[in-house]
């Protein structure tokens, strides 16, 4: 079974599949349909949901509460340990990057066999030599 962590740019498409802003949508909604199949299984920084929700609610508020609750409903696990933090906080101050983007590569680097799947391009290129992490524009299923 493979692993991977979803970051707010790829989760976001799923609940605005028809942005005309919005880049990668049906690998995207690839990986939706692969977590909804069971083919993949996602681990999740602790701020995930909040950070989502806090650009529904900016985007769309009239389908924030439901929204939310949908993706409440998917029970992604949280990994949350002090080790999650030390790697984000340390990608935060190498790469100069957010703290909350660095969590999620966090919970990748930290699992072992994770992969962190993100359409942020700016953070891909500054860390893609930390490893575990990849563009939705090249994820597959089939990738090995």
């Amino acid at each position: 079974m493979r692993f991977f962590v979803v970051d707010a740019s790829i989760i976001v498409k799923w609940i605005f599949p028809d942005r005309e802003d919005e880049k990668h949508i049906p690998q995207a909604l690839n990986v939706l349909s692969a977590i909804k199949q069971n083919a993949i299984k996602i681990l999740q920084p602790p701020h995930w949901l909040a950070e989502v929700a806090a650009v529904i609610v900016r985007l769309k508020p009239a389908i924030a509460k439901e929204s939310v609750e949908l993706l409440n409903a998917m029970e992604f696990p949280v990994i949350d340990t002090l080790e999650v933090y030390d790697i984000a906080c340390e990608l935060s101050e190498r790469f100069n990057h957010h703290l909350f983007d660095t969590l999620y590569h966090a919970v990748a680097l930290s699992h072992g066999n994770a992969e962190l799947i993100t359409a942020d391009e700016q953070y891909y290129q500054k860390t893609i030599k930390k490893g575990s992490i990849i563009r939705i524009a090249d994820f597959s299923l089939f990738d090995d």
